[in-house]
């Protein structure tokens, strides 16, 4: 059996990006020997010294809540674990349009952990200070790999750290696959930092 090479994937919930990004590496992992694990990051952490209009900044202050129940999670259950509530969140959150539901979001949380055979009472940590520095330890260990001028996702995978890629839609098949061959080999070249062009498209969902 091929050894799979472990790749770490930091993600907030709410970011559509990240949820491409998590998809494209599912498919990825169809085609390649990798092994995705899964943490958490934040980014009402990310951002709350910079200056971002008043209406984000609201947004992503209500998005701490899902964070704070994957966090209670990935100190209890492992990163298969952590990941199985991701989709399930990001499915509500994303592909059915219900991150916009701010006022439905713990029925949105409870739903997807019960989803996730998980228990709907992690859904109290949404209001709960409990599990913040397990919250920050875990986002700073991604966001310190790859510096503070970026956001989420970000990947690391032997030894690499990278934001990234940002895609829409998340190619499938062998076509991810050879995305993968291209960033890791940009990522892994001594001095190589930055390929960027500005989005032309929002996410699309499957």
């Amino acid at each position: 059996m091929t050894e799979r090479t472990p790749v770490d994937l930091w993600f907030d919930p709410f970011c559509p990006f990240a949820w491409m990004t998590s998809r494209w590496l599912l498919e990825v992992e169809k085609v390649r020997p990798i092994e995705p694990r899964w943490h958490i990051m934040s980014l009402n952490v990310l951002n709350e010294d910079k200056d971002v209009p008043e209406s984000y900044r609201e947004m992503i202050a209500k998005a701490i809540g899902p964070v704070r129940v994957v966090t209670a999670v990935q100190e209890k259950y492992d990163s298969e674990t952590v990941g199985r509530l991701y989709t399930e969140l990001g499915t509500r959150f994303h592909n059915r349009g219900r991150v916009k539901e701010l006022d439905r979001l713990r029925e949105t949380v409870e739903e997807a952990l019960e989803a996730a055979g998980l228990d709907r009472a992690f859904a109290d940590a949404m209001d709960s200070t409990e599990f913040d520095e397990a919250l920050r330890a875990s986002h700073n260990d991604g966001i310190d790999r790859v510096g503070q001028e970026v956001g989420t996702p970000v990947i690391s995978v032997e030894g690499v750290a990278f934001f990234g890629p940002v895609i829409s839609p998340a190619p499938k098949g062998e076509e991810a696959g050879k995305l993968w061959d291209g960033v890791r080999l940009v990522a892994g070249t001594d001095g190589f930092f930055e390929l960027k062009r500005s989005r032309t498209r929002p996410p699309i969902f499957d």
